[in-house]
């Protein structure tokens, strides 16, 4: 599968009450939750991001609580993928867990800069900035982990083998 956006970059240590602030943790209704989705870190982000667009992180991003609805956030303002130096491990298995697929990468995150066109391949972990030409290689998914997020998480791939 590939995936092709425009690439927001944040910095190291993007906790989850940056990806999604506390004070709207009183829903866990995914378009509520995405109209607020990094506005302490980037006001525009909720209303100008595009579906398949692409966050590029730093250091250990999605540090902090262990809730869902970071990712959850994430997914539902149409954001295809993040790839980040490192994540935190919570939010990398609450991601896998919502069919949000994450990469880590140190050099595509230090080579891709805000606005670059980005594709991804999923099942391969290429990363290629198209903007620059430049083609990165994140470790892929083991192909259980590709089928949670080809049918949208953890809970619909359960159900798809009822």
């Amino acid at each position: 599968m590939h995936i092709k956006g425009k690439a927001w970059k944040f910095g190291d240590n993007v906790d989850t009450d940056v990806i999604i602030p506390a004070r709207y943790l009183n829903t866990s209704d995914p378009v509520e939750l995405a109209r607020h989705c990094m506005e302490d870190i980037n006001a525009s982000f909720a209303d100008e991001v595009q579906p398949g667009d692409i966050i590029v992180g730093g250091d250990n991003f999605g540090c902090g609580s262990s809730r869902e609805h970071a990712p959850i956030a994430i997914k539902a303002a149409g954001v295809s993928c993040v790839i980040a130096k490192s994540f935190a491990r919570i939010f990398y298995r609450n991601a896998i867990n919502i069919g949000l697929p994450i990469f880590e990468s140190s050099e595509a995150a230090e080579g891709i800069n805000e606005d670059d066109q980005v594709e991804v391949i999923l099942d391969k972990g290429c990363i290629c900035n198209i903007t620059t030409g430049c083609k990165y290689t994140a470790q892929e998914f083991p192909a259980f982990m590709q089928n949670l997020i080809a049918a949208g998480g953890l809970i619909n791939y359960v159900k798809s083998k009822r």
